[in-house]
């Protein structure tokens, strides 16, 4: 089940697209009544949808948009003159009124998005991170004799099967090496 955190000024129609969401099973959503706190929600608990109306309390849905990371996407339901000036292309936008279904299928849609758009944006590994993997991949191919991809390879299948982080693998390599 995904979690999108609904926003409107409004409180009726707030409660009336919770609802509708939570009703079709895919969806816990999270309220939220001010720009403010969906910044302070999306951080705190890794949330990559907002589903808000054109102006929350104290600020418009597209300024806040701004501040929200890459990975989140954000639907506007407005009335299709408020969504017009919007001008952000960023942002999805559906006309009010709607139907559950074009809500649902809407949300789903944005969630789908999310999800895929979050790999592109993951942070990288840390230049320090990648220099331990580094050493620890030359460590084995120098005393194993082994290639770069079977040195890389041996450290995925190590970390995997300990369920720790490459960087931590690699880590241990050293550190075993120095032991010895």
């Amino acid at each position: 089940m995904d979690q999108v955190i609904v926003a409107f000024e409004n409180q009726k129609n707030l409660w009336r697209v919770k609802e509708l969401l939570e009703a079709s099973g895919a969806f816990s959503c999270i309220v939220c009544k001010s720009a403010d706190q969906v910044r302070r929600t999306v951080r705190k608990l890794h949330i990559t949808a907002v589903v808000c109306g054109y102006k929350l309390s104290d600020q418009s849905a597209e300024t806040l948009f701004e501040d929200l990371p890459l990975s989140c996407a954000m639907l506007v339901l407005a009335s299709q003159d408020l969504l017009e000036l919007i001008q952000n292309d960023d942002i999805f936008r559906l006309a009010t009124p709607v139907s559950k279904g074009d809500l649902v299928a809407s949300v789903r849609m944005l969630t789908q998005i999310s999800r895929r758009l979050e790999r592109f944006v993951r942070p990288a590994r840390t230049q320090e991170a990648q220099e331990v993997i580094e050493q620890a991949k030359r460590l084995l191919m120098d005393r194993n004799g082994m290639t770069e991809e079977q040195a890389h390879r041996f450290l995925q299948k190590v970390s995997m099967d300990s369920r720790s982080k490459l960087t931590q693998t690699a880590q241990m390599v050293l550190d075993g090496a120095e032991l010895g």
